[in-house]
């Protein structure tokens, strides 16, 4: 993916939920991004668990705030050429263009960067293993 000039780069959560190897991600949009980072409505908690556990290192991340402040925080923070939001919903486009954001979805942004969607039912690699022979 080309960004004609310099580019901030932000995931809503269910897209970064949908790629198979988000770390790859973060690490490949380095090269053409200048920051990249997660905004969700979910807990603060929930985001945090998710990139702490895949060692992402984001640049930015709503916290406490929605989406639709803090693609306006980020806006006014980060003075890129262009700003990228990545969504799963005809809602995120809307939310993204509401706020002079442009949009992709996740699997647009994949074809063009070549990313590796999950499987839908993906077993989280990260989660505790159970054991069959406990009482």
């Amino acid at each position: 993916m080309d960004s004609g000039g310099t580019m901030t780069l932000a995931f809503e959560f269910e897209a970064l939920q949908a790629l198979a190897d988000p770390n790859a991600v973060f690490d490949g949009a380095r090269q053409w991004t200048e920051y990249v980072g997660v905004l969700s409505d979910e807990p603060t908690y929930v985001v945090t668990n998710f990139t702490r556990k895949r060692r992402l290192r984001q640049d930015f991340f709503s916290g406490p705030r929605g989406v639709d402040e803090s693609l306006d925080n980020v806006r006014d923070q980060f003075d890129t050429d262009r700003h990228v939001f990545i969504g799963t919903s005809e809602d995120d486009r809307e939310t993204a263009e509401r706020h002079g954001w442009e949009y992709l979805s996740i699997e647009e942004a994949a074809e063009f960067a070549e990313w590796e969607l999950g499987e839908d039912e993906e077993e989280d690699p990260f989660e505790a293993e159970t054991r069959d022979d406990w009482p």
